[in-house]
């Protein structure tokens, strides 16, 4: 193992590592409202390619249009088979957070490292996400792509992340379940993992809070 410098703040994903995992959410929304799942993911690039992104949330959560408007586009895209002024209530319905993740993030914090909400997050979600977890009780510090103007992977993102926790890049470590918001993390100059399950997340978490970085696959 290698040493490295102390973690001294985490930050962690809300959606897929507080939650449980976006493939799973997409799966039950699509099952539950009649939806084409591969209909719905190909409307989601069309309407995306007319802002210019391809990541199909892209658009809501910088935020580039509004909800509204764009499940109205995504509607056109499916047939008119998506009315829906919002899809908040019924993406966060039933949804429980990840209370093993939960208690590793206490744990983090009651050590006295400083843990924070990394997450692009849509404008119209804000009051949902808040009513699963307590962030007073979570985190020292929250970021959210539509309030700060940028979104993982975007190097922008992480430069504001490390200077509002007043630490170096190094000393910061992300938690995503998305590769490609890890290897953004790393090439800003931090350390990241990859998040699979709660226990192998936390016993990696441990050993970075000693400047131990763990040789896995799991951590970039």
């Amino acid at each position: 193992m290698n040493a490295g410098a102390p973690m001294r703040y985490l930050w962690s994903d809300f959606g897929g590592v507080l939650t449980p995992p976006i493939e799973h959410s997409m799966g039950v929304f699509c099952r539950d409202h009649g939806i084409d799942r591969v209909a719905l993911t190909e409307a989601m690039a069309v309407v995306a390619a007319r802002y210019g992104v391809r990541d199909p949330l892209e658009p809501l959560d910088t935020p580039l249009v509004a909800e509204g408007e764009w499940l109205q586009q995504l509607s056109v895209e499916l047939g008119g088979a998506l009315p829906l002024t919002t899809v908040a209530d019924v993406w966060f319905d039933g949804r429980a957070a990840n209370a093993a993740w939960i208690d590793v993030l206490r744990s983090v914090r009651v050590s006295g490292t400083g843990v924070g909400m990394l997450s692009n997050m849509v404008p119209a979600w804000d009051s949902h996400w808040r009513r699963m977890v307590d962030p007073a009780s979570l985190f020292d510090d929250v970021v959210l792509s539509f309030e700060v103007g940028t979104r993982k992977p975007e190097p922008e993102i992480y430069a504001l992340a490390a200077e509002r926790a007043g630490v170096r890049p190094e000393e910061c470590v992300l938690v995503d379940d998305l590769l490609t918001n890890c290897a953004g993390a790393e090439a800003a100059g931090w350390r990241a993992v990859h998040f699979v399950d709660a226990d192998s997340a936390g016993a990696q978490i441990r050993l970075l809070s000693r400047g131990i970085s763990p040789l896995s696959s799991h951590v970039i």
